[in-house]
């Protein structure tokens, strides 16, 4: 679709050669959080209510670049939080792109233009915005007036300085789908890419109302697509995966192929469900029971459709159906017709809450690690 080809044919080696080694799980992509504190506070997000002794805790340049070697995936993303916060975030980058990794900085850009010096242009990096439509309701997206025009003006002094620039949308109940087509006429005049996705359900996000359910999802992105008939917009996804959020294909998630790892180890099972944490990648691969996530398999699963979970599993579904691929390529998502079955949530298990447990274990663990303060007397 729009992905670069040099990235495109590097990752398509990538997955040939786990098919070749008969490898059914293999991470695609890393996801590392090297802190979880941001300047925005938006209504959307499942990231924003940790306490300050999480927030304020960061991985070092040697915690992530380890973690990009221990998991071996061709690309890197850096979310948060906030990234460009993190005071060595310049050199976490260096080392990423040093081993020949694509990185893709994701930032709301508030700080971008200031921290553009940090960084070099290379063809392994690109800057992802968080831009969650047009003006209007990217600023109601993200609670704070005025980020929608600094976002645009850091793309344009970014792009001006040779580096690669895409966005990145969450898609919410209540977005028409004639507001989203426009957005995306908009990033195709600004001249970048476009990583679209709903919204996951947070259950600590402050806003859950505005959520999408599966049914839901499909027929929005059917009418999108529609209306971008003979466009040129520049989708950064695999034709597949746009076409199973039209409806057209049934898919499983794969949470191993986004992996992710934060402040509290390897994140099981996956980038948007945090219920449990192992120490090293190879833990986190051979010992997270995967068939007990998903949907149909478990309640928090239900109507996710997140690309972090389901790019991977279009990506194996690319290697595995190529004419189907080749299909979407030549003709487009198809916006008619009937739509693939749904899967059933009759046997899912119930959701689990164990968000402050794991919380209360990292402060302890935090405190516990604390060198003692000194004695001070009233003087000092």
């Amino acid at each position: 679709m729009a992905i670069p080809f040099f990235k495109e044919m590097r990752i398509g080696a990538y997955v040939l050669k786990q098919k070749l080694l008969g490898r059914k799980r293999y991470p695609l992509v890393l996801m590392l959080e090297p802190l979880f504190r941001c300047n925005l506070a938006c209504a959307g997000c499942g990231k924003i209510d940790y306490p300050d002794t999480i927030l304020n805790q960061r991985m070092s340049v040697e915690e992530c670049l380890a973690a990009v070697d221990e998991c071996g995936a061709p690309m890197v993303a850096i979310p948060g939080g906030e990234p460009l916060i993190h005071k060595e975030i310049g050199e976490i980058v260096k080392g990423i792109v040093a081993r020949k990794k694509f990185v893709s900085l994701c930032t709301n850009a508030l700080l971008l233009e200031k921290k553009l010096h940090l960084f070099e242009p290379s063809p392994y990096l690109f800057f992802s915005v968080h831009l969650d439509g047009l003006k209007d309701h990217h600023d109601r997206s993200v609670c704070q007036p005025g980020t929608f025009d600094k976002a645009v003006a850091a793309i344009k002094a970014a792009k001006a300085k040779g580096f690669a620039v895409n966005v990145n949308a969450t898609i919410f109940e209540g977005m028409p789908a004639e507001d989203i087509a426009k957005y995306l006429d908009f990033t195709a005049e600004l001249g970048v890419g476009v990583s679209i996705s709903p919204g996951y359900a947070y259950e600590r996000a402050p806003d859950q109302q505005h959520f999408l359910a599966r049914k839901r999802t499909k027929e929005l992105f059917r009418k999108v697509f529609a209306l971008g008939k003979g466009k040129n917009w520049q989708f950064m996804h695999s034709g597949l995966f746009l076409d199973f959020l039209a409806g057209n294909q049934q898919f499983q998630c794969s949470p191993w192929g986004m992996a992710t790892r934060n402040i509290f180890g390897w994140q099981k099972p996956c980038y948007l469900i945090g219920e449990g944490y192992a120490k090293t990648f190879k833990e986190l691969m051979e010992e997270t029971d995967w068939d007990s996530y998903g949907t149909g398999r478990y309640e928090k699963c239900a109507d996710c459709m997140a690309h972090c979970g389901y790019e991977p599993t279009a990506a194996d579904a690319t290697m595995r159906q190529p004419l189907a691929a080749l299909k979407v390529a030549l003709f487009g998502v198809k916006t008619e017709g009937e739509m693939a079955p749904e899967i059933s949530l009759e046997n899912q298990r119930p959701a689990e809450y164990v968000f402050s447990r794991h919380v209360e274990k990292k402060i302890a663990e935090i405190h516990a690690g604390e060198k003692p303060k000194p004695h001070l007397t009233a003087a000092e």
